[in-house]
């Protein structure tokens, strides 16, 4: 059986542990960057927080150019810009600014969350003009790739916006969600798709997204569909020291009267979030499902999730709050999937040894 090696990349929370500020935070996501670099991870992709005490990512734009600055192979992207709050036009603007700063570096995930709290999210997004609804973010995406893509000949003669710069290599488009529903506008769209099981651990809807994508984006003329997985894990040097960490991570996931389903990571945060939604709520307190172990039992998960979902690359997520074991753990997933150590061959054996 032949294996293709599993790329990993990280997706970072830029989280602010307690007593820690806001500058420590970022600088830890700065020095995470480099290592990873160093280590050989593939991307480095910062996540959109708003109005957080926790987590200190609010603007990926910003925070994108300087890792790109402080690093110099590792692709570095968002994980992901909240484009239902913004103008597909300027979200073009800044990525082609990004990207012609460093060329074949950049990439542009696509969140559908709000990145925060009801009042967040109000500030953030312009009013409707006469009372219209806000715009489908199928129809935003649409025109974000539009404006992202080399201005056709005739588009400034016919007087269409054309944006400025234009790389010789624009930023590679993603989009990041939780439901089946969103793996169906990615395949539609003929994007990347990756499935953010850090946000929903329901493995069963984890199953249903990726099947979707692959039956609908499967023979699509033009396009070869790449499917990923955003997971939480954890590794450390002894199952129980992972084991221990991995016990004090929760979600909370609140449901809205009108349906609607919201991820946070305390009640305080469920119940101020229902408080400002003005709708009755409830929620639940779901143990996190977070992969942990020592390296080598880490490394056959994800190993077995790479063949079971058809997946050649992973996003990590690593929500431990002391800086030295997050990247730590980091550092061991490295060595047990990504260095020279590991061949193909020990790839294929632990692979076929897999049920």
């Amino acid at each position: 059986m032949s294996v293709i090696p599993l790329k990993l990349s990280i997706l970072d929370q830029s989280p602010a542990a307690p007593g820690e500020t806001a500058s420590q935070a970022l600088q830890h996501t700065i020095e995470l960057a480099q290592k990873a670099e160093d280590w050989g991870y593939h991307r480095f992709w910062v996540a959109e927080h708003h109005g957080s005490h926790r987590n200190m990512g609010s603007s990926p734009e910003v925070l994108v150019s300087h890792l790109l600055a402080r690093t110099h192979r590792i692709r570095v992207g968002s994980g992901g810009v909240m484009l239902q709050h913004y103008s597909p036009y300027k979200v073009a603007e800044n990525f082609n600014v990004l990207a012609s700063l460093a060329p074949g570096r950049v990439d542009l995930g696509i969140g559908r969350g709000p990145g925060g709290m009801p009042n967040t999210t109000q500030a953030l997004r312009p009013q409707p003009m006469n009372g219209s609804l806000p715009r489908p973010l199928e129809e935003k995406l649409a025109e974000l790739r539009q404006f992202l893509a080399s201005p056709p000949d005739g588009a400034r003669e016919a007087g269409g916006p054309t944006v400025s710069p234009v790389p010789a290599q624009p930023a590679d488009v993603h989009l990041l969600g939780t439901t089946a529903a969103s793996a169906e506008v990615a395949a539609m769209q003929m994007l990347p798709y990756v499935f953010a099981m850090f946000l929903n651990g329901d493995e069963g809807e984890m199953r249903k997204s990726i099947d979707t994508y692959h039956a609908l984006s499967s023979g699509l003329p033009g396009f070869q569909p790449a499917a990923m997985l955003a997971l939480p894990v954890i590794v450390a040097d002894t199952d129980e020291e992972a084991s221990a960490f991995a016990r004090g991570i929760h979600v909370v996931r609140i449901q809205l009267a009108s349906g609607r389903t919201f991820t946070v990571f305390s009640e305080e945060a469920a119940r101020e979030f229902g408080r400002q939604s003005g709708e009755e709520f409830s929620y639940e307190v779901q143990e996190a499902n977070v992969i942990h172990g020592s390296p080598l039992a880490v490394q056959e998960r994800l190993l077995a999730l790479q063949k079971e979902y058809a997946v050649n690359e992973v996003f990590i997520v690593t929500a431990v709050d002391n800086f030295p074991s997050r990247l730590r753990s980091y550092e061991l997933l490295a060595e047990a999937l990504l260095s020279g150590d590991v061949n193909s061959r020990d790839l294929q054996e632990v692979a076929e040894g897999l049920p």
